[in-house]
């Protein structure tokens, strides 16, 4: 008898029914565990995110998760709502810590900037704060570079906040 080797990794672009509490938790437990953040980062989460999927349109916005057995392990969004003036608003990038390290990172980005050059998006930012290094190599790699930095507590907790953007040709 033979053993499947590895459980298929599947990026979907679209919403997942559970998708607003999965990636929710993903953050939650995330954040909490190496950072302190706590209940009002979750609920920040949980409640932006609702509100941009109830207001999803598929003509400027874009969501992909990646998920095994069934289960949402990671996540991308563009919310373009504001392309045209501030430019395209990378969001809630997340992968499980069972999924980090596995380049599942890398093929979200790719989807989501390729989603933003496809829609002739001419300027893609996102904030975070300083000490995720991962993530910013990723950024930086991707062809983000930081504009501003400042203090801030939007997630809750005091951090030097940091915007990256990418201009795309």
């Amino acid at each position: 008898m033979t053993m499947n080797a590895a459980p298929e990794i599947f990026i979907k672009a679209e919403y997942i029914p559970g998708s607003i509490g999965r990636i929710s938790e993903l953050h939650g437990t995330y954040y909490h565990r190496y950072w302190g953040f706590g209940l009002y980062f979750e609920a920040k989460v949980a409640t932006e995110l609702s509100a941009f999927l109830q207001r999803f349109d598929e003509k400027r916005d874009g969501i992909w998760l990646a998920e095994k057995n069934g289960r949402i392990e990671g996540a991308i969004v563009i919310d373009g709502i504001q392309a045209e003036n501030k430019g395209a608003h990378l969001r809630w990038f997340i992968v499980s810590d069972a999924l980090r390290g596995k380049g599942i990172g890398r093929e979200l980005m790719d989807k989501a900037m390729a989603f933003c050059r496809g829609k002739g998006y001419k300027r893609t930012f996102l904030w975070t704060f300083e000490g995720l290094g991962a993530a910013r190599y990723l950024y930086e790699a991707t062809g983000f570079s930081l504009v501003k930095q400042q203090r801030g507590e939007q997630w809750g907790v005091l951090v030097n906040e940091q915007c990256f953007e990418l201009k795309i040709e």
